[in-house]
């Protein structure tokens, strides 16, 4: 039986205590007057970046984009539904519904009519509009986004695309234009359209590194160990994506820390280290890798370079230290789980290893699975509280208020924050087997990204 957090019970490998934090129950209690559970309502304040307008959700509608010929049909649609998609699910614009578009369907700046798409029934406020022309090797889209409630003013964004004809290469296009309406509407923060998400699948037979689009699309195998891959992590710039691996020393398989090149598609040398090594966690400059590691007998948190040179004790503790995760605004404090009060807990300290402080709750239970948003203000985690399931949660680390993401759907693990700040990606067996699962940061628009096999610790790509 294996682990989730890369040991597996059995003759051939180390059982950590690590392994049964999931499994046993509860033992400390916790009463702390300081920390307030807010309403998932009024959570959404917390994530909201705002658009700059003078509103908090601007209307938009996004018009069939119009093909030029017969062959462009099918990919003009397939373009016009991927920026309608990526827009609704961006959190910050409301989405007009189809069934109020005029029948008149722009296909150039010219052919728009601004007064029948800003009035009533549609009554957008921006409308995203074009065509899209197919030949035999190649495809060119045009693509507008106009405030047709401002007819003199020009395009807000204005592009055009050449490539290869194919889905892959349109769904790419999709995203592109979509993440810069996005990054217009939110005064610069770019959208995620474009990100990918890499999380671990049995659908091959053993458990490898997977990838996909961030709406669950372009699903593609990354390794192929035939062993064991575990809790994948992108690198800053996404060129790499470290995890934990079990290659054959002989007969024993050994947990260690591999790393994969997005750009090279192959892996990386990374030095193999005594005892169990997992867990992988990059420095926000890419300079380090923090891992836990039980080289010299304790599982505790080290720190090597990226290439895994040079490993460094950080942790001293009588418990076991894992699943660190780096704050990507600061880069100098670190969130990670032990064991050392008798369950696992939040701990948080300096990147040095100095400066250990608990997490506290105002309950008991198991605290797991720590990730930072992406402006270092707010820690995510999965939190087994009294008679209930794994859930996640979010807290604000100034103020200690929580926010409880999930409830009793199933177990809810591995929370990983898309750039923006906006969306998250986690693990869920609500439906009855463990899937992929993205959601608005708030709670809110819950959707599954994968359906066959068994899918585990997504982790979204920084951009």
């Amino acid at each position: 039986m294996e682990s989730k957090d890369g040991y597996k019970d059995g003759a051939r490998m180390r059982i950590s205590r690590l392994a049964i934090w999931r499994a046993a129950p509860g033992l400390m209690l916790f009463a702390c007057a300081l920390y307030v559970l807010v309403a998932p309502a009024a959570a959404q304040d917390w994530f909201r970046t705002g658009t700059g307008l003078g509103v908090s959700k601007p209307k938009v509608a996004v018009a069939d984009f119009v093909s030029r010929n017969d062959a462009s049909a099918a990919m003009a649609a397939l373009f016009s539904d991927v920026v309608r998609n990526d827009l609704d699910y961006s959190g910050i614009v409301d989405l007009a519904s189809k069934s109020f578009y005029p029948t008149q369907v722009p296909s150039v700046p010219m052919e728009l009519n601004y007064q029948a798409w800003s009035d009533p029934p549609a009554s957008a406020q921006f409308l995203a509009f074009g065509n899209l022309t197919v030949t035999d090797t190649s495809e060119e889209i045009q693509a507008w986004f106009n405030d047709v409630k401002n007819p003199t003013a020009p395009p807000v964004v204005g592009r055009v695309y050449h490539g290869d004809s194919n889905e892959e290469q349109t769904r790419r296009y999709a995203h592109q234009f979509a993440d810069e309406i996005i990054a217009r509407l939110s005064g610069g923060l770019p959208g995620v359209a474009a990100t990918q998400i890499a999380f671990v699948s049995t659908r091959s037979g053993n458990k490898e590194i997977w990838a996909m689009d961030y709406d669950g699309a372009n699903q593609h195998e990354i390794t192929s160990l035939h062993s064991i891959a575990l809790t994948p992590r992108w690198s800053p710039d996404a060129d790499r994506i470290a995890f934990t691996c079990y290659p054959t020393a002989g007969s024993i398989l050994s947990a260690q820390i591999c790393v994969y090149s997005a750009v090279s598609s192959r892996l990386l040398n990374w030095p193999r280290y005594r005892g169990t090594n997992s867990s992988p966690a990059w420095s926000p400059d890419g300079t380090k890798v923090m891992f836990m590691s039980s080289m010299l007998g304790n599982p505790e948190l080290f720190i090597a370079e990226a290439d895994g040179s040079r490993p460094r004790r950080l942790t001293h503790s009588t418990g076991a230290d894992t699943s660190a995760a780096w704050n990507p605004k600061t880069g100098q404090q670190v969130a990670f789980v032990s064991d050392r009060g008798g369950t696992p807990q939040l701990y948080t300290m300096d990147a040095d290893g100095s400066e250990v402080q608990k997490v506290e709750l105002p309950d008991m239970g198991y605290v797991i699975d720590p990730a930072w948003s992406p402006n270092g203000q707010l820690l995510a985690f999965s939190w087994r509280r009294p008679n209930g399931n794994y859930d996640l949660y979010v807290m604000d680390i100034a103020t200690h208020a929580l926010v409880e993401l999930t409830r009793d759907a199933g177990r809810n693990e591995r929370p990983s924050w898309a750039p923006d700040g906006r969306h998250m990606v986690f693990e869920s067996t609500r439906t009855g087997t463990r899937q992929i699962w993205s959601m608005l940061a708030d709670g809110s628009a819950v959707r599954p990204l994968t359906s066959a096999g068994q899918n585990e610790s997504p982790n979204w790509s920084p951009k």
